[in-house]
């Protein structure tokens, strides 16, 4: 086991809430298998997490890659389409605020750091990335609904 260690959804809400006391804006944490950047936004924090090893297993419930398909997806992923999923449970929104334009529609073209929607864990807005190049080819979680970590929002057909 690699001797880094791995973030669970109630730490980074403990992180959130001793950053609130402080005089903080940003915390930016890195180590071989992540990156995490937590930014005060008003009243509330952003959060943006990247896996920088999601090859390895997680092991102890740690947050599981951004894209990483299931048995199920093994054709879609044959055939080049990538199932973008949430860093962490929670309300999976498709734009920045309500009222506002989508992040992404059908047939967009995404880079991998492109945000292409927010998940809010914990009173805590979460950027999910799309984790390739391509197009998007379907929105599969509604605005608004509750999803787990191995649920799929979006599939992207990776490629230029």
């Amino acid at each position: 086991m690699s001797e880094d260690f791995l973030l669970l959804p109630e730490d980074i809400a403990e992180i959130v809430a001793l950053l609130d006391g402080s005089g903080y804006e940003r915390l930016d944490v890195r180590t071989a298998r992540f990156s995490l950047r937590l930014a005060r936004a008003g009243t509330s924090w952003s959060q943006v997490w990247e896996h920088l090893a999601a090859d390895e297993p997680l092991e102890g419930g740690g947050v599981p890659p951004v894209t990483a398909p299931d048995g199920s997806d093994r054709a879609a992923e044959a055939e080049g389409i990538v199932a973008v999923r949430p860093p962490l449970p929670g309300t999976f929104y498709h734009a920045p605020k309500p009222g506002a334009p989508p992040f992404i529609a059908i047939g967009d073209a995404v880079n991998p750091d492109m945000v292409v929607g927010i998940i809010e864990t914990m009173k805590v807005m979460n950027s999910v990335a799309a984790g390739v190049a391509g197009e998007v080819v379907e929105i599969v979680a509604a605005d608004g609904a509750m999803v787990d970590a191995e649920d799929v929002l979006i599939r992207i057909r990776a490629g230029g």
